[in-house]
């Protein structure tokens, strides 16, 4: 085993780390080190990073459940529109991408360097929302019954659907101000169920590559199990460490990451 695919695995460590430290933003890292590190092609990346992300947030959601902090029947309406905008992105419009999408002179944008630059300016946004770290503060009272808008929520997990489809990550950046938003959860708890519908979406997603692409199962497990591992330890460590200022030294991280990967695509 090469060096570089050593320091691979040990970034899938980090990935379920972040998650647990940090509560999420450790999806967003799945698919550089996937290509970067491992080298995998960017739509195999994304397929695997589905898997990744999906059973790493099962273990995150399972562990809120127990604490309490998971509105199962707000996952149920958030997840419906957001499974099957990303089953349908995966199954059909992924494999539709041509293998070079557009020109630019003498500069030919293929399939993967359009994916990179795509999944960079996500990463972009990712990063604003952890360096701002808003404490988004929800206004339910106690015992009010959540009067969800269906047609915003509707069109929120499509969003979130298409996205998580084409680049692979959990989208929770986008998740938990909607979570609060719209269905008035409190912070901790939506950032629970957050996990619940990111693993319900990506694990779904991942069912409609199983079609498209050869799975090397065993090089899945293993990368999925070390970020399993990861975030039992982020979420013991969590208790020791504030998870806030993480949070915006991570979002400068990605910011950082994100440029660099539109810089190495590109130029």
């Amino acid at each position: 085993m090469e060096f570089i695919e050593i320091v691979g695995y040990l970034g899938a460590l980090i990935v379920g780390l972040v998650l647990g430290l940090i509560g999420g933003g450790g999806s967003i890292l799945t698919v550089p080190i996937l290509v970067y590190l491992i080298g995998l092609n960017p739509i195999l990346a994304t397929a695997y990073s589905l898997f990744i992300v999906g059973v790493t947030s099962c273990i995150g959601a399972y562990q809120n459940f127990k604490k309490g902090r998971v509105d199962t029947k707000t996952a149920v309406i958030f997840s419906i529109p957001a499974f099957i905008a990303v089953f349908l992105t995966r199954r059909f419009l992924v494999p539709m991408i041509p293998e070079v999408v557009f020109t630019v002179g003498d500069f030919n944008v293929t399939n993967s360097i359009f994916i990179m630059v795509f999944f960079s300016i996500i990463m972009l946004l990712a990063s604003i929302s952890m360096i701002r770290n808003q404490n988004t503060v929800s206004n339910k009272k106690n015992n009010e019954i959540v009067q969800y808008n269906y047609p915003l929520i509707a069109l929120e997990g499509i969003g979130v659907g298409v996205l998580t489809g084409i680049v692979g990550a959990g989208g929770g950046f986008l998740i938990i101000p909607a979570l609060v938003i719209l269905a008035k959860l409190p912070m901790k708890t939506a950032v629970g169920t957050s996990l619940l519908i990111i693993a319900i979406k990506s694990l779904i997603g991942f069912l409609g590559d199983l079609v498209n692409l050869e799975i090397d199962w065993n090089f899945l497990l293993i990368f999925t199990f070390l970020s399993i591992l990861g975030i039992i330890i982020g979420v013991w460590l969590s208790r020791f460490i504030s998870g806030k200022k993480l949070k915006k030294g991570f979002g400068y991280f990605t910011l950082i990451m994100a440029i660099y990967i539109i810089y190495k695509e590109l130029f």
